[in-house]
């Protein structure tokens, strides 16, 4: 494995990724790595018990109790309760076609429950709360116990859920959790099940279990309808520990440790990052706090008492841990004390976050901390590609995992991408139709994104990530607009005033936007608006569209065409709204809902009469 020892560049030690490109004469490419992927254990369950063999008093769990202080699980405390667990599953007649519904945010009450649930041999699927406590109709959440008919719910803090639990699940169903179990009196303790000594049926479970055993439903929705199940294998789950782990080949050199706020209830957070702690008998520290500007304060609060050594964050997140790192020395040396590589994912990472980041690395270990962004899906489990050399922009996704194959597709002006390997889901739950429409007659996954080679005459430089397929579109002229190029050149030009954007042009004479301000960089930028907390008063500021404008005017002055130009904008006064689909499960804003739920909107970026809230690009202003 090569070791990333570059002047001024923290040694890490990474994979070597190489790669084979297979061209048809269709133009259709194969690009697919070099080596094999080997040693990959039957289920995750084995490597929890592994580690529990071997390592017992490692601490392999904890989340923060009410009074502030750390519950921490080790290998051999997790293990028992696990088996408890599963022995309390097994005693109700669950199945595939019965699993269990976890309602909760990130615990370990939640990872015992998963755990159990996989030892039982009976899958589970972890909710998004919002589902259940953020609107009262449940529509999402009458849709998923529709899809999954659960026959066991779990449900941490179950005051929280009752009310979701009592509209949405047949009174029949077993329900188990913690907190007031008063709000829904038929609910069990988890404190009493995890105290119940499990029996041989487990290890009969256990045994029976196979690559193919069913591990987990992940809920996706995409851009558009209500949410999908995607399958999660034994298999996937193993097979994608194994390819991160060739590709982050210092996994190998020590117990890797996280201190970690994803959500359970997406891949990234639920499959990848747990997944690195248990696969590799590490640490997770479940961080309570979130990119939030409360919540930064419980992560900052964490992370002094947790040195990670590898470290995962959207951009907002890292951008708001960048001022506490500025600001707070005790912070900063222990935050890079330990840490090999800073992984992002979900939106590009704006140059003056990255740059922040290098230099404050730089300013507190001598040298700067690799940056990386992973590539992948719920359907792909989801670690697909990755760079393992430092990158100096984002957008690079590097190279395909070891044992994955990528097909790159000519569409339009682009090479489509689709995935297939052990990793990829074998499709969705109870939703055949789905599953037909995702994958090609070679068994390849339509994973809808776009992408090009860095350099097309050396393959083993990486790709780019080149927008979504479904998500380009051309102008009433025929001229073609590269959503993902304009939306990040828009974002980028704009740093750091705007955190979101909707693009508009289809069949229509130019390229217009909806702008979604980040408030807290608003307040930053402009004094006045310290204490402001009405978004509609940000956006109507006119030092902010003062601002806006001239960043506009100034992109305008760079664009080399219609292709490129945003001819003109309105500053939204409100963020995209969930109720309304305007948000996706995987948290991105989701193009089609926020255009067809604001028709009227729409037609005032193209009225020939310029509206007063609409911005106007001026080459010459």
């Amino acid at each position: 494995m090569p070791q990333i020892n570059l002047p001024g560049l923290r040694p890490v030690l990474m994979g070597d990724m190489g790669v084979t490109v297979r061209k048809a004469e269709d133009g259709v490419q194969y690009v697919r790595s070099v080596a094999e992927l080997t040693d990959v254990p039957r289920t995750n369950i084995d490597m929890l018990r592994h580690w529990a063999e071997t390592e017992p008093d490692r601490i392999f769990i904890a989340d923060r109790l009410p009074n502030g202080e750390w519950r921490r699980l080790t290998y051999a405390e997790t293990w028992r309760m696990t088996r408890s667990v599963a022995a309390w599953i097994l005693g109700h007649n669950l199945s595939v076609d019965h699993p269990v519904l976890i309602l909760s945010g990130n615990s370990v009450n939640h990872a015992l429950v998963a755990l159990g649930a996989m030892a039982a041999g009976v899958p589970y699927s972890a909710i998004a709360p919002a589902y259940s406590t953020v609107t009262h109709d449940f529509q999402k959440l009458r849709h998923v116990v529709s899809l999954l008919t659960p026959g066991m719910i779990f449900a941490e803090h179950i005051e929280l859920f009752a009310e979701a639990i009592r509209a949405t699940v047949p009174e029949a169903t077993p329900v188990f959790g913690t907190g007031d179990l008063s709000t829904l009196p038929r609910a069990h303790s988890l404190d009493e099940i995890t105290q119940t000594p499990a029996g041989p049926e487990v290890d009969q479970s256990i045994a029976a279990l196979t690559p193919d055993t069913i591990a987990k439903f992940l809920f996706t929705s995409g851009s558009t309808g209500l949410p999908k199940a995607v399958i999660n294998t034994q298999r996937m789950l193993c097979c994608n520990q194994v390819m991160i782990r060739e590709a982050m080949a210092f996994l190998k050199e020590e117990p890797p440790v996280l201190c970690d706020w994803l959500p359970w209830n997406h891949t990234a957070g639920g499959n990848h990052n747990f997944g690195i702690a248990l696969f590799n008998g590490g640490t997770l520290y479940i961080d309570d706090g979130a990119p939030t500007p409360k919540g930064i304060f419980k992560t900052v609060r964490n992370l002094l008492d947790v040195q990670p050594t590898l470290y995962f964050n959207v951009p907002k997140g890292y951008e708001m841990l960048a001022e506490h790192l500025t600001s707070n020395d005790e912070l900063r040396t222990k935050f890079f004390s330990r840490l090999n590589i800073l992984q992002y994912a979900g939106a590009s990472l704006a140059k003056h976050v990255w740059d922040a980041l290098e230099g404050l690395a730089e300013q507190t270990i001598g040298k700067k901390v690799m940056i990386i962004t992973g590539y992948g899906s719920t359907e792909t489990a989801p670690f697909a590609a990755t760079t393992t050399w430092p990158v100096g922009r984002p957008g690079e996704i590097g190279l395909p995992a070891t044992g994955l194959e990528m097909k790159l597709v000519p569409n339009a002006e682009k090479l489509e991408l689709r995935l297939r390997g052990p990793s990829i889901t074998p499709g969705y739950w109870r939703q055949p139709d789905k599953t037909a429409e995702s994958f090609d007659e070679e068994g390849f996954y339509k994973i809808g994104d776009a992408l090009k080679f860095v350099d097309p005459d050396d393959p083993s430089k990486g790709l780019l990530f080149d927008g979504r397929v479904s998500e380009d579109f051309k102008l009433d002229t025929g001229t073609w607009v590269n959503m993902a190029a304009v939306r990040a050149a828009t974002i980028s030009g704009l740093a750091p005033l705007v955190r979101d954007m909707v693009l508009t042009g289809l069949d229509r004479p130019h390229i217009g936007a909806f702008l979604y301000l980040d408030a807290d960089a608003c307040r930053k930028v402009v004094p006045a608006l310290a204490t402001i907390e009405d978004e509609v008063v940000i956006a109507r500021n006119p030092e902010i569209r003062a601002r806006i404008q001239a960043g506009l005017n100034d992109l305008a002055r760079r664009s080399t065409g219609s292709s490129t130009l945003l001819a003109r904008a309105i500053i939204i006064d409100r963020l995209p709204d969930p109720a309304r689909n305007e948000i996706t499960d995987k948290g991105s804003i989701n193009q089609k809902a926020v255009i067809a739920n604001n028709p009227d909107l729409v037609d005032d970026l193209y009225d020939k009469t310029i509206k007063a809230h609409v911005l106007v690009a001026d080459r010459k202003g």
